[in-house]
């Protein structure tokens, strides 16, 4: 984490200097004798936690943080216990009173350490299912979603076709309800009445997509949906 060291007195940053430097995961960009050169530094830096020292001639450091919209992460360390309210209403992760011996000081840094790694963890991936289950005939029927050729829309109901199966599944559902399932880069809507499989098209001629034996008709309105999946490098 880059962090940066505010206090006004020279030997309190020495010691924050020092402490910092045995710490692996914290890196020092700046030490700052009070909040305006802080200010300058989050201006021009990336910086991901402040040690923010509370009593400070001209701007507080409360005042400063007052002042910074989306502040990083701040750990204040002050002489004065009376401040720590103001701290945990300004949301710091930490408030440390002097003399701060290393290992509270590295308790706090560990703190700030994992709300970091929790902010900027990546996004769990989203598990795309492999089937779902539709009420067909009084029945909840599984339907793999790799065996789906095309769908056909017909008012309140859809019928789904199926590799392999020569009767279409026919469920009360919206077009639109099943086009929501189905996984977008696998599926493709390319008329009022229908969604047609990417994999299961063979090819395309006059506004009609073949697929198998069947002949499914392209709208005006959703041409624009086919041309997304249409590589201009995979043309010859």
């Amino acid at each position: 984490m880059r962090c940066i060291a505010v206090d006004d007195e020279p030997l309190a940053l020495d010691l924050l200097e020092d402490n910092i430097s045995k710490v692996p995961f914290l890196t020092l960009v700046k030490r700052c004798k009070n909040a305006f050169e802080a200010h300058e530094v989050l201006m021009k830096e990336q910086v991901d936690l402040i040690f923010l020292d509370v009593q400070m001639p001209g701007i507080s450091g409360i005042q400063f943080l007052q002042t910074v919209k989306a502040p990083p992460m701040v750990i204040f360390i002050t002489a004065y216990e009376h401040f720590a309210l103001e701290g945990f209403n300004l949301d710091v992760v930490d408030y440390l009173l002097k003399p701060v011996s290393f290992e509270r000081f590295l308790k706090a840094a560990n703190k700030a350490h994992e709300l970091f790694n929790l902010k900027n963890q990546p996004p769990a991936a989203v598990s795309v299912a492999e089937y779902l289950f539709v009420n067909a005939e009084y029945n909840l029927v599984k339907v793999n979603i790799r065996d789906i050729v095309y769908i056909e829309g017909l008012k309140d109901y859809i019928k789904i076709f199926l590799v392999n199966v020569s009767r279409p599944i026919i469920t009360r559902m919206s077009l639109k309800s099943i086009d929501e399932k189905l996984p977008g880069d696998k599926f493709i809507r390319v008329h009022k009445s229908f969604i047609v499989s990417i994999d299961k098209m063979v090819s395309i001629r006059k506004g009609k997509i073949s697929i198998g034996n069947v002949q499914v008709p392209i709208s005006e309105h959703y041409k624009e949906n086919l041309h997304r999946f249409i590589d201009p490098k995979n043309l010859i």
